[in-house]
């Protein structure tokens, strides 16, 4: 383990959650990852910046010509020469004391090590020299940025759809291939082969003279074999796959896509089995696809990474991922949200998350993508929709428009959100000719859909006493089930210290190990799609749901093993969890299919 660095990252939360993020911490070796859907939000936060540090700011208004992807790079360079600042600073002024150096030395893993090294490079009193031992010492974090792939709507002007460049996805990466950075662009959310595509267009995503990569692929995936074959895909067009970063299917914040019954712990056991292959494999396809472009041919496969991320919550399992996988990041996310230093919380969120329990965390239809979505009981977001249904108006007025997919009763997509749609889809129902009862539930369903688009940008407005776009102030939170067991508010410092197992914030706390959590939530998962079906005669259906038993026995059978591995270790983690194991195993040979 390199204890120069941090051997964690901060995922991207929501829309706003984590924008500014790198502001915040990067100049202290942690890397973190922002959204750049909403380019609204992020010239926002290009306005907000500008002034609390004195920048020059020159408003990009939407319309301008490609505005969008303007919006991005400005904010991306800003926040590039934020850092670059910050970190310089702590650089420069290393001997004052009470510093930002003494907050990087304090958070690392080993801290006492860095520091013996760092007074042994002080006795050459030379400052330039100190200065130089610094910076080869301690990196920053990556300023990294993530694109949810199908977000990608197409964009019009004058009635008249433009090129697919302009699609939204295609956009915002040009954004970041246009900004200077040199980070990773984190894709998640499946495969979206002509925005794959794109990224032949930008000369940072190939390799200089050097064989040096300025901008990186990251990959968010939820299998081996997926990651196969988009690095595959990618690696076919000349593009390096950098990272994979595998995200538990469920126990995770925000969209959660349900592999079929495959988890965590098995799926990361095929990619430590299966590493050479994946990169011997894209290797391969990567240097001939080099060669017929005409491209700088490395001779070595560049650097490739696996991580991991989805409920982790303490020392114990983060160490235990590093090493039994052998990963090179592990992602802590919602734990961050209670760390206003790292994220934009407002205070009714921050307070109804750190009194969240289990039951107030759940899976959701709250999303407009009928995706799956983790959310927490009793939002300002879900308030607002209460009142809306007593006014008689359900559903929200559609402005950013980012999620409009559904096309049922128009040409061009609106959002099940808007109401516009719900407008539409009631009257439907009630005219279905259904029994009231089947009415109202399938009413209570469609009303569930939150604005996501205001919902998780709304907090970082109200966190920094920035107006909104809207009088709409409803937030939207998306934590992973995780949150449940951190009832805290606290520093940076004591959540790293907590990661790094120098202070427990669990200390009393009875919260399963990550598995196991993963593990019943599939099992209620499986149970709930099962009750749906009813007394449906859909054999493909049954098919299916009987190869996802078949893989979570096939998961808890390898957790038998893996527990009796470690027999006199893991004390947190095998807590009861061979008797959980064989009764979660029971459930499921119950269950009828």
């Amino acid at each position: 383990m390199n204890f120069n660095k941090h051997t964690f990252h901060i995922p991207v939360m929501g829309l706003g959650y984590t924008v500014d993020t790198p502001v915040k911490v990067a100049h202290l070796g942690i890397s973190s990852v922002i959204s750049i859907v909403d380019d609204f939000l992020i010239e926002k936060m290009r306005e907000f910046y500008s002034q609390k540090f004195d920048l020059p700011f020159k408003e990009i208004p939407n319309k301008v010509e490609d505005f969008r992807a303007k919006r991005i790079t400005a904010y991306l360079n800003m926040v590039d020469k934020l850092v670059h600042d910050k970190y310089e600073e702590l650089i420069n002024n290393f001997h004052q004391k009470g510093n930002e150096l003494e907050r990087y030395f304090d958070m690392l893993p080993d801290a006492k090590s860095i520091r013996e090294k760092f007074n042994h490079a002080l006795e050459s009193k030379n400052l330039t020299d100190v200065k130089n031992w610094l910076r080869s010492n301690l990196t920053k974090g990556s300023i990294d940025v993530n694109i949810m792939t199908k977000l990608d709507k197409v964009n019009y002007k004058d009635k008249e759809a433009l090129p697919s460049e302009f699609n939204d996805a295609h956009a915002a990466l040009r954004g970041f291939a246009n900004s200077t950075l040199s980070s990773s662009l984190v894709l998640s959310a499946g495969m979206n082969p002509r925005l794959y595509s794109y990224i032949e267009n930008f000369e940072d995503f190939y390799p200089d003279a050097n064989g040096q990569l300025k901008k990186k692929i990251t990959l968010k995936v939820s299998d081996f074999r997926s990651a196969m074959v988009q690095g595959r895909f990618l690696g076919q067009k000349g593009i390096w796959v950098s990272e994979y970063r595998v995200e538990s299917g469920l126990n995770c914040g925000g969209h959660a896509f349900a592999t079929q019954g495959y988890l965590l712990g098995p799926i990361l056991d095929e990619f430590r089995e299966k590493r050479q292959e994946l990169l011997d494999s894209t290797f391969a396809v990567y240097q001939k696809a080099l060669e017929k472009k005409g491209k700088t041919v490395v001779q070595q496969a560049p650097e490739m990474k696996i991580t991991a991320q989805g409920g982790v919550g303490t020392n114990e399992e983060h160490n235990f991922l590093l090493d039994e996988y052998q990963l090179d990041s592990i992602g802590w996310g919602s734990p961050f949200m209670l760390v206003p230093e790292a994220c934009n919380i407002d205070q009714e969120s921050l307070e109804l998350l750190r009194n969240a329990g289990e039951d107030d965390v759940y899976l959701s239809d709250a999303s407009p993508l009928g995706v799956h979505f983790n959310n927490v009981r009793g939002t300002s977001q879900q308030v607002q929709i209460q009142q809306y249904l007593s006014d008689g108006k359900p559903g929200f007025p559609c402005t950013k428009r980012y999620l409009v997919f559904n096309t049922e009763y128009t040409e061009q997509p609106i959002c099940t959100a808007s109401r516009q749609y719900l407008k539409k889809k009631i009257s439907e129902v009630k005219e279905s000719g259904l029994s009231a009862e089947e009415q109202q539930k399938q009413i209570i369903l469609l009303t569930q859909k939150e604005c996501l688009c205001e919902g998780l940008t709304n907090s970082t407005y109200l966190a920094n006493g920035i107006a909104p776009d809207s009088k709409r102030t409803g937030v939207s939170i998306c934590p992973g089930p995780n949150i449940a067991y951190f009832n805290q508010v606290v520093s940076l410092k004591e959540m790293v210290n907590h990661i790094y197992g120098k202070v427990n914030l669990l200390k009393g706390v009875k919260r399963p190990n990550l598995f196991l959590k993963e593990l019943k939530m599939y099992v209620d998962y499986l149970e709930n799609k099962l009750a749906d079906l009813g007394q449906s005669q859909d054999e493909k259906q049954f098919s299916y749901y009987r190869a996802f038993r078949k893989n979570m026995q096939d998961g808890i059978s390898y957790y038998q093993q893996l527990f009796a591995k470690y027999d006199n270790k893991l004390q947190e983690m095998k807590k009861d969890a061979l008797v959980e194991l064989e009764n979660f195993s029971k459930k499921l040979e119950s269950l009828k299919i």
